[in-house]
């Protein structure tokens, strides 16, 4: 006996051909979510940034977010399909993102920020690090009401297994929410967490390095569960793309946590 998938309209409000959909507002609720809690850190030690500095990085940060995680999209998962449909990289309402092109597109924009104003990189990284799951965790709830990202099929005695309108009639993990737990609130409360112990967020680069590893590790365990992309499968070794794109992530973070140098 499966849980049914909730008959939830992808769109809150239709207006004509004007519609507002929950993904749209999942992109809002974390960067508005993002920019009013890096205000709050920033007005405590290292001071990474000024509060009107945060107002001006938002535009940053949601350039980055946009435009990697589409050009991940492209690269990462359908190149050929998008070699041969150029203009269809441009339609982002379409739909395709990817997490690790949206997480370099942001790098990118730390990098670029911060050296524009003469901050200090890592302090920077680190502050926007313990805020990025918040976002995480809007984004995968707007892929469980959206349907899509749904996991593989689970056992028959699992009680919240559920069938979902786009996987068929067979039962199936909820593996958004379980994404959705691990890469947001968790990965969030242990952030904040690390960020409240000042011995800890003065190492400059240490809460960069535990959100890398954090997510890269949360992202492995996560696509267990969730199915893989139907025209990629399971790649090397049987691992997914995603477990892939994340061993760098994990790799990184643990550099970056034995680099974190005491202040001076």
């Amino acid at each position: 006996m499966a849980l049914q998938f909730p008959d939830i309209d992808p769109a809150i409000i239709r207006i004509g051909p004007i519609a507002i959909r929950w993904y749209a507002l999942a992109y809002i609720a974390g960067l508005i979510g993002g920019w009013k809690y890096t205000k709050w850190l920033v007005a405590r030690p290292p001071f990474a940034m000024k509060p009107d500095q945060v107002d001006d990085f938002l535009v940053w940060a949601t350039a980055g977010v946009v435009l990697g995680g589409r050009l991940g999209y492209v690269l990462f998962y359908k190149p050929l399909y998008y070699l041969n449909n150029p203009l269809e990289a441009f339609m982002v309402w379409q739909g395709g993102m990817s997490f690790h092109g949206g997480a370099l597109g942001v790098i990118i924009a730390i990098v670029l920020y911060s050296r524009r104003h003469g901050l200090n990189l890592l302090s920077v990284g680190d502050t926007i690090c313990a805020v990025v799951p918040l976002g995480l965790f809007f984004g995968r709830i707007a892929n469980f009401i959206n349907g899509e990202l749904f996991g593989r099929a689970a056992p028959e005695d699992l009680p919240w297994a559920m069938v979902f309108p786009m996987g068929g009639p067979v039962p199936r993990h909820p593996s958004q929410l379980y994404e959705a737990g691990m890469e947001g609130l968790i990965l969030l409360c242990v952030m904040h967490l690390l960020w409240r112990v000042p011995a800890l967020r003065l190492r400059s680069g240490l809460l960069s390095g535990a959100f890398l590893t954090g997510y890269g590790m949360a992202r492995v365990i996560g696509e267990f569960f969730r199915q893989p992309d139907a025209h990629l499968g399971y790649l090397w070794g049987g691992a997914t793309m995603g477990q892939l794109l994340s061993i760098p992530l994990i790799i990184a973070g643990l550099v970056l946590i034995a680099r974190a140098k005491r202040p001076a």
